[in-house]
């Protein structure tokens, strides 16, 4: 008998981060042939979507909204979407879709559930005053949630998996830790020392929890003592996120000559290349994919030490781990790889050798894809089966 199509379904709520961290999965597991489908709001990345060959499923899901009539809509709409589509896969990106996704999917009867979380997000990197409640009440709701769909449930990170199974949210296992999404090192090459006024880049959403304001004060800092070097942020606003920079505040920031904003860029490999210098101050991170690009570009970094941070910079080895909300400690380390091209070289040449053999995308797309299979199996989907075709 012949064996059906595996149906998957990506549930992301922006198109344009399923785009820039869950394209090169999706490809891969429709090579591995999966007929592969992504639901998500279709906005400036819809069209692309499209024509890199996936169905493209609309949906109204807000990440920012907290309207109970317009939350109970969203989840309706995905359980007439899982029944209408009926997908062997789900695989849910990110908090909402976790939870949203698991009461649709449950509803749907869907075989196999993957909820892979990008990091602990806003409510787990804010002040413990404001976001305790908070948290209590997104951790009773993932554990019903999880429990409720039988996810497997994805990791980025150590930290953040043992958080999950402390708390009681999914069993250890239930839990595997993936290593993100892959980095393509065709496209993320080792570019040349890059000549004049140095570059110090930070790239990330312009969101407060990517340490924005310290990678400020640390630029001021070195200013103020007179060290050569430009500070440019690069990345897109994301005002549907509760930590997002207004752009008044990013402007008055220029106006002031203390950094340089290039906005939201598509040519990021080219960005990595003119920089001498890549950091990311964030409070806590899943798996930082600019890190492991301008890994792969052969750049030396700078990073916080926490959770996501630490798995893209070895300390000494590709860079510099520094305390987390912590400018001045940012401006000293920033200044000592300025002073140091040498050491800058070195990092960069065992930064690109590390995302060569942990991060490139084979290895990570061929872990998911067996994932999935394993998925079925487990869940005993029988894939010749006439109620699966």
């Amino acid at each position: 008998m012949t064996e059906v199509q595996p149906r998957l379904l990506f549930l992301i709520t922006e198109d344009w981060y399923f785009w820039s961290h869950r394209l090169d999965l999706a490809k891969a597991a429709r090579a591995a042939g999966f007929d592969v489908a992504i639901a998500t709001r279709a906005t400036d990345h819809g069209d692309l979507i499209q024509r890199a060959g996936f169905r493209l499923l609309p949906i109204s899901l807000a990440r920012r909204s907290r309207n109970p009539i317009r939350e109970c809509a969203s989840i309706r709409e995905l359980i007439s979407l899982y029944r209408r589509e009926r997908p062997h896969i789900v695989h849910h990106v990110a908090l909402k879709p976790i939870l949203y996704g698991a009461v649709a999917a449950w509803w749907a009867k869907i075989p196999v559930v993957i909820s892979a979380f990008a990091g602990l997000g806003y409510t787990y990197t804010d002040r413990h005053d404001r976001s305790g409640p908070l948290q209590h009440v997104i951790t009773w709701s993932l554990k019903a949630a999880i429990r409720l769909s039988h996810s497997v449930v994805l990791c980025q990170n150590a930290d953040d998996r043992d958080r999950l199974v402390e708390r009681g949210i999914v069993r250890s296992d239930h839990a595997r830790i993936v290593a993100g999404s892959g980095v393509d090192t065709e496209a993320f090459r080792m570019a040349d020392t890059p000549v004049g006024v140095p570059i110090v880049l930070l790239p990330a959403r312009m969101l407060w929890d990517k340490g924005v304001a310290e990678f400020i004060s640390a630029a001021r800092l070195l200013q103020a003592k007179g060290v050569r070097a430009k500070f440019v942020l690069v990345g897109r606003c994301d005002d549907d996120n509760p930590a997002a920079i207004p752009r008044s505040q990013i402007h008055d920031w220029v106006r002031e000559g203390t950094v340089e904003w290039l906005g939201h860029r598509e040519d990021m490999a080219k960005v990595y290349a003119e920089a001498s210098i890549v950091v990311l101050p964030s409070y806590r991170e899943g798996l930082p994919k600019v890190l492991l690009e301008a890994a792969a570009c052969g750049k030396a970094l700078v990073a916080t030490d926490v959770p996501g941070c630490r798995e893209a910079v070895r300390h000494q080895v590709n860079g510099l781990l520094i305390p987390v909300r912590d400018a001045p400690a940012l401006a000293q380390a920033i200044e000592a790889l300025l002073a140091d091209g040498p050491t800058c070289d070195r990092m960069g040449k065992a930064g690109r050798e590390l995302i060569v053999r942990e991060f490139a995308i084979p290895k990570i797309t061929a872990q998911i894809n067996a994932l999935y299979r394993e998925s079925l199996k487990t869940r005993g989907v029988d894939l010749s089966a006439p109620g699966h075709a």
